[in-house]
């Protein structure tokens, strides 16, 4: 059953608790519900409160126009209230930015941990983001199947696999989902670390990529960390994007803990 949380703005950020101990949320990334840490929560649970939510747009949370970033710090700002006054930010992909750009906004983030922001213009160049515009002009249409398969492209997915997606039961749910993609694109805006903004955070950082991820990931963990300072950075060998939670679960424990 899930809680709700009222941001700054009005919107009601739906959110569930399971556990006891000190507060974890945990920030998923683009197509990501408070279901998809799935099998991860257990693992945390017998040492912390994992607070789990969709983001704004996203299940069962509702939407206030215009989108900025600074609303989605808002609504973690309210979960955090929710929570207790503080707590700990485990984010993925997107985010993981988001939990970055909350910590360096000020919020009570005690610890904080991003799995491979996809700060992708440090390898590629800064004009690696070009499909993002086609992206967002999918959404505007409401042509959500179209940019759905436009996003996963452009972050390297193959074409016989994204063919592949759609044929399976679960690609309504991205597609549920897919008009919050330029909110996950606005999070990663041009794709470079902006040492400027993320050399504010005070919170002891880790930052986590996989060793059989593409080599963005490996660089963006590693500038990202060079620009927060005495920011962590660890390599999951035999993880990729997609992390394995009983590999993850163990790290975050240890570093939170």
């Amino acid at each position: 059953m899930f809680q709700t949380a009222q941001s700054a703005d009005g919107t009601m950020i739906a959110y569930e608790k399971t556990g006891t101990g000190p507060a974890v949320i945990v920030a998923g990334g683009a197509f990501n519900t408070r279901m998809s840490p799935g099998a991860l929560v257990p693992l945390l649970a017998s040492h912390f409160t994992v607070f789990v939510y969709d983001r704004r747009g996203r299940g069962d949370s509702t939407d206030t126009q215009p989108y900025l970033i600074a609303r989605e710090v808002e609504d973690l700002a309210a979960l955090i209230d929710s929570a207790g006054g503080s707590a700990m930010i485990y984010g993925h992909s997107s985010g993981a930015v988001l939990a970055l750009e909350a910590a360096a906004a000020g919020l009570p983030i005690t610890k904080v941990v991003a799995y491979e922001p996809p700060f992708t213009a440090e390898e590629n160049g800064p004009g690696s983001l070009g499909w993002a515009d086609e992206v967002r002009a999918a959404t505007d249409a409401d042509d959500r199947d179209k940019a759905a398969t436009l996003f996963l492209l452009g972050i390297g997915a193959n074409p016989d696999g994204v063919a592949a997606m759609t044929r399976q039961p679960w690609w309504p749910g991205m597609l549920a989902v897919a008009h919050t993609l330029p909110y996950d694109l606005a999070l990663v805006g041009d794709g470079l670390v902006h040492a400027d903004r993320l050399g504010k955070i005070a919170a002891p950082t880790l930052l986590i990529d996989g060793a059989d991820s593409p080599s963005w990931a490996g660089t963006a963990a590693s500038v990202t960390a060079g620009a927060i300072p005495g920011a962590r950075r660890l390599t999951l060998d035999g993880q990729d994007h997609n992390v394995n939670p009983a590999a993850l679960a163990p790290v975050l424990i240890g570093f939170f803990a």
